[in-house]
């Protein structure tokens, strides 16, 4: 099985959070904004013309895939 950086919300949320940073860094992404919430935090990514709220699962999986390439 799989090593997963994260083994439940709150690892998932900062890892995913630790992604975004480092696709900023690398110059992948312009931006990266988390919106924090008692329940979940809400992650933005924007684009050339918009910017959707993304889940931790959503957006840690865009992040994973543009800093992997």
């Amino acid at each position: 099985m799989a090593e997963h950086p994260f083994n439940d919300q709150l690892s998932l949320e900062e890892q995913t959070e630790k992604l975004g940073k480092q696709a900023v860094t690398l110059g992948l992404i312009p931006s990266f904004v988390v919106h924090y919430f008692p329940d979940t935090w809400v992650f933005f990514i924007p684009n050339e013309s918009q910017s959707e709220p993304l889940t931790p699962e959503e957006a840690y999986l865009r992040l994973k895939q543009l800093v992997k390439q």
